[in-house]
């Protein structure tokens, strides 16, 4: 068994007397799906932006392939081996959907602008977004403009992507598109980690769920050990909780 593609060792990151991450630690394997799952303010975006140095831990130890991901190593490679999905997309207004996705390659990996255009091309029609090549993110539901960014961080051909809430600024008939092209990535051997509130996605995809409150892991298992026999009160609150909220049809998915 070889090591695991990210290793996270006890991080800690604190912003002024407030402590979010209070010593979190896993592993992510090569092809593996991690799902993030808590209440807000668990730490969870906080750990995400830690991993690929958007925030700089106050404490620990992060390994991607090996290597130790530390503020010393060009920001370039860590973030062009970690792809980043947001919230809110944060597509460049003044670039078409062709122009966001060929900007990194050429860029920070000095790619040939030909190159880099087929590249973005493909990489919209893995998304189901070739008919959209050249429309701006204004003339693009949240929906699409979702997967233009998910074309982005693939263009860059990452080792890890990590998506932070994805559908969760999405009208909800527009969230399907969304989970489809991420469970295809998925089915593809492309390794994520996913903080996400959609449990039918968690259930259908994560190999591993973990469960994070106050900073801190209460509690990691399968999706079925997860959804259906939880060891925790508290993992039992907030998944009654949730399907409150969201309703029962996500967890039927």
């Amino acid at each position: 068994m070889g090591k695991p593609l990210l290793e996270i060792r006890n991080l800690h990151k604190s912003f002024g007397a407030l402590e979010v991450l209070r010593g979190i630690s896993f592993d992510v394997d090569e092809g593996g799906v991690k799902v993030l799952i808590g209440p807000s303010g668990s730490g969870k975006s906080t750990l995400l932006r830690c991993i690929n140095h958007l925030e700089t831990p106050d404490d620990g130890q992060i390994y991607l392939a090996g290597q130790q991901v530390t503020p010393d190593r060009s920001l370039y490679d860590i973030r062009s081996n970690i792809g980043f999905v947001f919230q809110h997309f944060n597509l460049f207004a003044h670039l078409t959907a062709l122009g966001n996705v060929s900007l990194g390659p050429i860029r920070v990996k000095g790619t040939d602008k030909d190159e880099a255009r087929e590249l973005a091309l493909e990489m919209l029609r893995s998304v189901g977004m070739e008919d959209k090549v050249d429309a701006y993110p204004a003339e693009l539901s949240g929906g699409q403009q979702q997967r233009v960014s998910i074309a982005r961080a693939l263009a860059m051909s990452p080792k890890l992507i990590l998506f932070d809430e994805p559908t969760s600024a999405l009208d909800p008939e527009l969230i399907g598109d969304v989970l489809d092209v991420m469970m295809k990535l998925a089915k593809d051997g492309m390794t994520m980690i996913v903080v996400t509130h959609e449990m039918g996605f968690a259930r259908a995809v994560a190999d591993e769920v973990i469960f994070m409150e106050n900073g801190r892991i209460v509690e990691v298992g399968t999706p079925q050990h997860f959804f259906d026999q939880p060891d925790h009160e508290r993992t039992r609150k907030f998944l009654s909780k949730i399907t409150e909220l969201y309703g029962e049809k996500k967890n039927r998915d």
